[in-house]
């Protein structure tokens, strides 16, 4: 896919063994389905790439690292099922990282926000830069954080997940969610971040692939059920969508983006 810096884009280079998959959009980095589509194909593919040895995941521009959801897109949703189809983009990339046999390492420069956090939290190894705060923002629009929520628990365990789930509007700092093991490392430049990236994707490129895939199956364990629990989140999602208070909360939110 080109980059349409105007609707948005996914793109996807291999060199020396390092495929790097960027995605990028307008609105702070959020999602439509058919960037989240194209998202999770292009980690299958990776995954599957002969010469791919380690992926990086990255988005574009200064600010936001993933805002999470497409609001035009939740606002437009008529249909459970249109809901479920909706949410099932995220589920689709989740499950997309971790089948992935290679190691997935995350550049995250700028803020998470719900499904972004879900992002960070599927990928095997996430280096941030101090001002990538974090936010599961869902429970205040009248969801929640479903479809994410098992990768979350995976990687920070209930408590603090369920501290993100039910304070929906506060922001934990870089340094919070590091210490919670979502970032492995924190960093308080994007020159260091990022040449903390090209260290570990080098180094990872002249590892063993066999090692590093029964590696992965380790790291994943016990998480075999996840298309069919990520399936059920997703619908339970595409129901909450429809209803009068998120509608209203959705309204409210974009109405105050716009002023």
């Amino acid at each position: 896919m080109a980059k349409d810096l105007i609707n948005g884009y996914v793109t996807s280079e291999t060199h020396n063994g390092i495929t790097t998959i960027e995605f990028f959009h307008p609105q702070s980095n959020s999602l439509p389905h058919r960037l989240l589509t194209a998202l999770a194909n292009e980690i299958h593919t990776a995954g599957i790439d002969r010469e791919t040895k380690v992926v990086v995941v990255r988005s574009a521009g200064e600010k936001a690292f993933c805002a999470g959801a497409s609001f035009d897109e939740l606002t437009a949703i008529e249909t459970k099922e249109k809901g479920y189809d909706f949410f099932s983009g995220f589920a689709e990339v989740i499950n997309a990282m971790r089948k992935c046999p290679k190691l997935t390492i995350g550049r995250i420069h700028g803020k998470c926000v719900g499904g972004g956090v879900g992002i960070a939290a599927a990928l095997d190894y996430a280096i941030a830069v101090e001002g990538a705060e974090i936010k599961l923002s869902e429970l205040a629009i009248g969801i929640g954080p479903f479809v994410v929520g098992p990768a979350v628990q995976r990687k920070i365990g209930m408590s603090a997940f369920s501290q993100l789930a039910i304070d929906a509007t506060m922001w934990r700092n870089a340094d919070w969610a590091r210490r919670k093991g979502l970032f492995a490392e924190c960093h308080p430049t994007i020159e260091s971040m990022d040449e903390s990236v090209r260290r570990l994707s080098h180094q990872l490129a002249h590892s063993s692939p066999e090692a590093m895939s029964e590696l992965k199956k380790i790291f994943w364990q016990d998480t075999e059920d996840w298309d069919a629990l990520l399936t059920k989140r997703a619908e339970i999602s595409g129901r909450l969508v429809l209803s009068h208070f998120t509608r209203e909360a959705i309204a409210k939110f974009k109405a105050k983006a716009t002023t």
